[in-house]
């Protein structure tokens, strides 16, 4: 399998070891970016130069999940995917079909049960990113995640109208707030793992570094939706709330992220989220 294979592939489970913790990618399922419509301010040419990133019918392929990071017995889980639901394309989304679904046998595939999981840190609150927060296990009728707490940073959770204009309707907050602990930028949340304000893909974006073993991994969300982006951090996703912030701020990452003994996680990067930068490009590990 080359690297151009799983550049157009959703990804399965994967783990990395940094020091004393465990960190895996859960997959939930996948949906399907049309390049020029995701990254608008691309063209036809840009496309033409960077043809190994979008599939036969021109969609970047993203992957959908969470991020498990294990301390001994403990576990803490970052964004909960889309949950049980899938969609066809729709005409005038930015976004292509989508379907989740396969977090909890993911988890369950890594040893874990949702039970295990002591806390669920969102990057945000964007529908793909809080999915088995709200969803109850198919023919259960139970939350999956009831006992957990759940994390958001403060300039986030300030600003449920953002969250309802991008499709996360106020029921859905209203599942979520009795959970709901709010943070602030650098808090520790779990051993080793720090909040990180990176907004502009939302007022309160959040990336979480993670450190152990003298080596770091910064979990960015959707400050890059693809690896593309790493060569050209000036393209901005059509739905970020800030281009001109997120633009910053990504440049910012980029630069981050090709410094000694540091990795990044990119929860949409495809088979490849695991990877380190260097030249400018994205180079899985």
């Amino acid at each position: 399998m080359t690297i151009d294979d799983r550049l157009t592939r959703a990804a399965g489970i994967r783990s990395i070891e940094l020091g004393e913790l465990r960190v895996s990618f859960v997959p939930d399922g996948v949906v399907r970016l049309p390049g020029r419509a995701w990254l608008p301010a691309t063209t036809d040419a840009f496309w033409a130069a960077e043809p190994g990133y979008l599939d036969d019918a021109g969609n970047l392929v993203a992957s959908l999940g969470g991020l498990l990071v294990e301390h001994g017995e403990r576990a803490l889980l970052i964004d909960a995917g889309f949950g049980p639901q899938e969609f066809p394309a729709q005409p005038g989304n930015a976004h292509g079909a989508i379907r989740g679904g396969a977090l909890l046998d993911s988890l369950a595939a890594l040893g874990r049960a949702p039970g295990d999981v002591e806390a669920v840190a969102l990057t945000h609150l964007h529908v793909d990113h809080v999915g088995w927060l709200w969803q109850p296990v198919p023919g259960g009728g139970v939350l999956p995640f009831a006992g957990a707490q759940v994390l958001v940073t403060e300039p986030e959770w300030a600003r449920p109208d953002l969250a309802v204009a991008h499709g996360t309707g106020q029921e859905i907050l209203d599942v979520l707030a009795p959970q709901v602990r709010t943070t602030g930028d650098g808090e520790e949340i779990f051993p080793g793992v720090r909040v990180r304000l990176m907004p502009g893909h939302t007022s309160g974006h959040a990336a979480y570094v993670i450190e152990s073993g003298g080596r770091r991994l910064i979990a960015f969300g959707d400050a890059l939706h693809s690896p593309v982006q790493v060569g050209h951090p000036e393209q901005w996703a059509a739905p970020d709330h800030d281009t001109e912030q997120s633009t910053a701020f990504r440049r910012r990452l980029v630069a981050e992220l090709a410094e000694p003994d540091t990795f990044g996680f990119g929860i949409h990067f495809a088979d490849v989220q695991f990877g380190r930068v260097a030249d400018g490009a994205w180079h899985p590990v």
